[in-house]
């Protein structure tokens, strides 16, 4: 029989993928401090996958923990430029920062996606893309930005490639829903292989 399924994420564009396939559940965002737990981890030598999938997983653990008869989703994601991972950025002069960073160069997106039930994990993937940014000039970063205002502030590379960051994009290796946040093509065959959704 099936479980409730819950999205343990406030992620308007993981609850978007979901609801687009048709998937039934309830969004119960994590109450986690995502950076106190990721920085033992980045002294520890985990590489940006092992981030995600052990952010995803303590967001998951946590919502578990208080629906422990459902599947609790967890998701997340890293921007890693060698070896430095980035952030949401905090304002618009960070974000201006990191597309000056990651401008003319390859940096790669782990997205991580796990399934809880009742406090364990029972299901993980990372999937990875690689995204090169085109070589952007100052300028047009400042008009970039000043488009797109708040929303760059949204997502860790400062873009959305659903709407105007394309723009900055020059290739891309990878699946589109890795770089929104959320493989959902393995999520949804997990989820049809454990009788959670038709198939």
């Amino acid at each position: 029989m099936a479980k409730g399924i819950v999205l343990a994420s406030g992620s308007v564009h993981r609850r978007e993928l979901l609801k687009n396939a048709g998937v039934d559940f309830t969004v119960r965002p994590a109450e986690l401090d995502e950076r106190s737990l990721e920085a033992p981890l980045l002294g520890s030598g985990a590489t940006p996958e092992d981030v995600a999938s052990v952010l995803a997983e303590a967001k998951a653990t946590n919502v578990s923990e208080n629906h422990p008869d459902e599947i609790v989703i967890g998701a997340d994601q890293t921007l890693a430029l060698g070896d430095r991972v980035f952030h949401k950025p905090a304002n618009m002069e960070e974000a201006r920062r990191t597309l000056l960073s990651l401008s003319g160069r390859t940096h790669t997106l782990n997205s991580a996606v796990v399934l809880v039930e009742n406090g364990i994990v029972v299901w993980r993937h990372v999937a990875v893309a690689r995204i090169t940014m085109r070589e952007l000039d100052p300028g047009f970063i400042g008009r970039y930005l000043a488009g797109v205002g708040g929303r760059a502030l949204t997502s860790v590379g400062a873009y959305q490639i659903e709407r105007e960051g394309v723009q900055l994009m020059e290739a891309i290796d990878g699946d589109y829903f890795t770089i929104i946040g959320l493989p959902i093509l393995p999520l949804l065959q997990e989820l049809r292989t454990r009788g959670e959704i038709d198939g």
